[in-house]
């Protein structure tokens, strides 16, 4: 019931803040902020109170599990689940849900009511992605992410929001219908061939009809949308670079890993057959992307820009991860996902706290910031370090993971996405260059790092560093997961069984 209560409080508490934004301004504000704080409790209460369970990985696959009727008449119910992969990713919901409410705390200042209720509609329909088994409500949650987006960017964007929030929904829209098409076709096959219509998780993977390559790729272009898989990306540094930081910070740090998480939790798993036709083409779309968007990030002048090609680049780690094949590469895919939303979207609440201080993006109008911010400089050095993966951060260990991991069945692959390493070491020190260090090229004074702000980012520091010297905590999480995701695919992965004993060791226990 953990996921029932925490949907209907995020929720609940957009709803809240929208009716007391025309009673109380401050009570606007600190609503949102009170409800995830407690959603923020009960899953920290959840996670230690099964933290034994999963570590054990053995038992039922879901570690909790709700169902309430909907529409029978069709096979669609209100199923909810969670196991280790769906806590992790709820998890780094509401730190992010938390990190967007105190970004939006000093922007936000028309409206406010209707950009909270907005805003935390977003986040419930990414927790309900997270957290939901049966197709047809994911498809309801997978939806209903859009339309308050859309709003977002458009209502409190910068000089090109509307274009950009049209570009946003027309793709993601685009991926969405590839995605239901594939959905219905799901569940005409699996009626068909049992006689038993469903839209239920379980179901559907008890029964293992051959649902076959087509219906495999409409999934995967409604996940690659969301990634972002080159060259379906392009309205991803547009949405960014438009959005208010809050919107920057939730599609980067949770709206792209719904893409991940489809992968994992619906295309290998509901098409064992198949996937392994799609791999070798979705593990060069990855290397591209890291490459690509490597190389085009330290072309920016525009540092949110700059940021949002980062994530295509890293986010082909995730997607070479998924496709490699191995439990390593996949707990990889799974560190890479965590990491990236904590770095990059501390990088884009320090991007928006520069805009609101400077007056402008453009890294060319900066320089010098250090000596007049120092505890901002600080901390941006810090995620620029760990998004460039310097070891003991969390960024490191997972790419290590996914090279590694992709290396012992890919080797190729595997040498030409560590090219990405340098690239992004240019582009990383490329930002400390630019932004604080260099000539001043005006004279600037400003406030630095508040103490909300700091509190922030301290908070995604901690968690940065304890994933990379403890990753053992991500790992243990996710084990039944990503065990029960590689021994569906196993079977048709070819050369999966001659991962050697040592690798096995250093993935199951590193």
């Amino acid at each position: 019931m953990i996921m029932v209560w925490v949907i209907l409080i995020t929720f609940g508490a957009g709803v809240l803040a929208w009716i007391a934004s025309s009673r109380s301004p401050a009570a606007c504000r600190a609503i949102p902020l009170a409800g995830l704080a407690v959603d923020a409790v009960l899953v920290v209460v959840f996670w230690a109170s099964r933290s034994h369970a999963l570590a054990a990985a053995t038992g039922a696959p879901w570690i909790s599990e709700a169902t309430f009727p909907w529409i029978p008449r069709f096979g669609a119910s209100l199923h909810f689940a969670m196991d280790g992969l769906g806590l992790l990713l709820v998890a780094l919901t509401v730190l992010l849900g938390i990190v967007s409410v105190l970004a939006s705390w000093p922007e936000i200042r028309s409206r406010t009511g209707l950009y909270y209720f907005l805003l935390m509609t977003v986040l419930t329909g990414i927790i309900g992605v997270f957290t939901t088994i049966d197709l047809f409500l994911f498809y309801f949650f997978w939806e209903l992410m859009l339309v308050p987006m859309y709003f977002l960017i458009a209502g409190w964007g910068h000089e090109n929001r509307v274009a950009a929030a049209a570009k946003f929904f027309i793709f993601t829209q685009a991926g969405g219908l590839f995605l239901l098409l594939s959905i219905l076709a799901v569940y005409v096959v699996h009626g068909r061939q049992t006689g038993v219509y469903t839209f239920d998780y379980t179901a559907l993977m008890s029964a293992s009809p051959s649902y076959g390559l087509i219906i495999l790729l409409g999934f995967f272009v409604g996940f690659a949308v969301k990634l972002p898989v080159v060259p379906l990306h392009s309205w991803l540094p547009d949405a960014h670079t438009e959005a208010p930081t809050a919107g920057s910070i939730v599609l980067a740090g949770l709206l792209l890993k719904t893409g991940a998480y489809g992968f994992l939790r619906f295309a290998l798993p509901l098409f064992p057959s198949a996937i392994g036709t799609i791999a070798p083409w979705a593990m060069a779309l990855g290397v591209i992307g890291i490459i690509y968007g490597a190389f085009v990030a330290f072309a920016q002048r525009d540092l949110k820009r700059l940021i949002a090609y980062t994530s295509i680049s890293h986010l082909g780690f995730a997607l070479l991860g998924i496709f490699a094949g191995g439990r390593m590469a996949l707990q990889g895919a799974v560190i890479v996902l965590l990491a990236h939303g904590m770095s990059t979207g501390a990088l884009f609440f320090i991007a928006g706290a520069l805009e609101r201080r400077l007056g402008t993006r453009d890294m060319d109008a900066m320089g010098g910031l250090w000596s007049v911010a120092p505890r901002m400089g600080g901390m941006t050095m810090f995620f620029v370090l760990a998004s460039l993966g310097l070891p003991g951060l969390a960024n490191f260990i997972g790419e290590f993971f996914v090279l590694v991991g992709t290396y012992r069945l890919h080797p190729a692959w595997s040498l030409v996405a560590a090219l990405g390493l340098i690239f992004s070491t240019v582009y990383a020190l490329w930002i400390i260059y630019r932004v604080f260090h260099g000539p001043m090229t005006k004279e600037s004074r400003f406030a630095d790092l508040g103490a909300v702000e700091t509190a922030t980012l301290v908070a995604l520091v901690i968690g940065v560093v304890w994933i990379g010297i403890r990753p053992q905590t991500v790992i243990d999480t996710a084990r039944a997961s990503l065990d029960r995701i590689e021994a569906r695919r196993a079977p048709t992965v070819q050369g999966a069984t001659a991962v050697a004993p040592a690798q096995q060791g250093l993935a199951a226990g590193a």
